[in-house]
């Protein structure tokens, strides 16, 4: 028997059948997809990371020889890779990782930053109560973002330590270094993090039926262009952040009057639908009609809820996330303007 991380497993011996180890490390494939989104911030890179993995696996199961946990050594390969990718990818980040927030509403728009990798959203599983693919919180944006800040070996710790309860000796022989090292990284870690991450009261309120029913307030009023509606769900202090945009705003008489001048103006009459993404946070994909009369693909608005009003919305102007999230390609032209919710 072999514990790890407070749970019991059995060893197993590599079997012949390739077919039946691939079989049995997919079924790791939900968590290690998460453990490789928090390395690395994005979804895409992710799911290409998490296919190497298991072709790695695959390729040397038969020198496995059941000597760890199968759940271990492929935790193991994962890690290894991400870290490697890391080596040739800039820090992924959202617009507020930039710079300071702007105090002019007619501030030049349209001028996506070049060179920038943007952290993505992903997708919430579906709702699996027999299996344990993350901690709660674990892949909140706001988390997310932060461990971007780390540098990869101190964020791969922390995420083996105090995500996944891996214990230190664990880590150690995962990343080839010594606990004391583990210990060590684990440290300047968790003080760079509380630095960077949300403090536990700015986590976001629980997306339950009061607080879809705000979201769906908001999506009406933002496609109403409801100045005074909206200005009665944000927060004084909301952040609005529009990646490839660099530019965002940190006060909501501002951002307001930011979407009075630049948005609403030129705003195509546009359709919403709620989903769940990020364990559990609350987001709008949002479609433009095109002169198709076909509801498009623009963007995906990931919203923070606090105290009953709107904290931060990151709005992913990336169509190319749509599929990712497995979001419809398009609405039809007649589709009603009310919000339905995805999942």
């Amino acid at each position: 028997m072999n514990t790890l991380s407070g749970h019991t497993t059995t060893a197993h011996a590599a079997p012949d059948d390739g077919d039946d180890f691939l079989e049995r490390a997919a079924a790791y494939r939900p968590e290690l997809l998460a453990h490789c989104y928090r390395m690395l911030g994005s979804v895409h890179d992710a799911e290409d990371l998490v296919q190497e993995t298991l072709l790695r696996a695959w390729r040397g199961h038969r020198g496995f020889e059941g000597r760890s946990s199968l759940r271990f050594w492929l935790y193991r390969i994962a890690t290894s890779a991400c870290l490697t990718a890391l080596q040739h990818r800039s820090r992924r980040v959202v617009p507020a990782g930039l710079g300071a927030p702007s105090d002019d509403p007619d501030v030049v728009t349209d001028t996506p930053a070049g060179g920038i990798e943007w952290v993505q959203p992903m997708a919430d599983p579906p709702p699996d109560p027999a299996a344990v693919v993350t901690e709660r919180g674990s892949v909140r944006l706001a988390l997310i973002v932060a461990l971007q800040e780390l540098p990869p070996r101190q964020r791969a710790v922390l995420i083996l330590r105090d995500v996944l309860a891996w214990r230190a000796a664990e880590v150690a022989e995962m990343l080839g270094t010594s606990t004391a090292a583990v210990n060590s990284a684990l440290q300047r870690a968790r003080e760079r993090l509380e630095r960077a991450a949300p403090r536990e009261d700015d986590v976001h309120d629980a997306l339950d039926a009061e607080g879809r029913a705000l979201v769906e307030t908001f999506a009406r009023a933002f496609q109403e262009a409801d100045i005074d509606a909206l200005a009665r769900l944000l927060r004084d202090d909301v952040r609005l952040e529009m990646p490839p945009e660099p530019v965002w705003f940190a006060d909501r008489s501002v951002a307001l009057e930011f979407l009075r001048r630049q948005v609403f103006p030129v705003l195509p009459d546009q359709r919403s639908r709620g989903l769940a993404v990020n364990d559990g946070q609350p987001a709008l994909a949002i479609y433009w009609r095109g002169a198709d009369g076909v509801f498009h693909p623009h963007a995906v608005s990931v919203l923070t809820l606090r105290e009953r009003r709107i904290a931060r919305a990151v709005v992913f102007r990336d169509p190319a996330l749509f599929p990712l999230l497995g979001l419809p390609g398009a609405l039809a032209p007649g589709t009603a303007p009310e919000v339905s919710w995805l999942r």
